[in-house]
């Protein structure tokens, strides 16, 4: 389920920051144009990518958190 505002309101801007390095990184290009005229799809092929790559950075972050403990 997509949030529009994090559980942690101080992580906004750290996620906002992390979504764009991964979107650069993928050769997306980033702005905060109006896109209520693309199709859902066309968003989900897009910005799935990009959501899947934070969710991976953010799970092997904590794992390692975890381990050095």
């Amino acid at each position: 389920m997509s949030r529009r505002n994090p559980l942690v309101p101080e992580a906004k801007k750290a996620l906002d920051k992390m979504k764009t390095e991964f979107a650069e990184e993928t050769g997306l290009k980033t702005d905060n144009a109006y896109k209520g005229n693309v199709p859902s799809k066309l968003n989900g092929y897009i910005g799935g990518p990009v959501g899947g790559m934070m969710v991976k950075k953010m799970v092997e972050d904590f794992e390692k958190r975890l381990i050095d403990k």
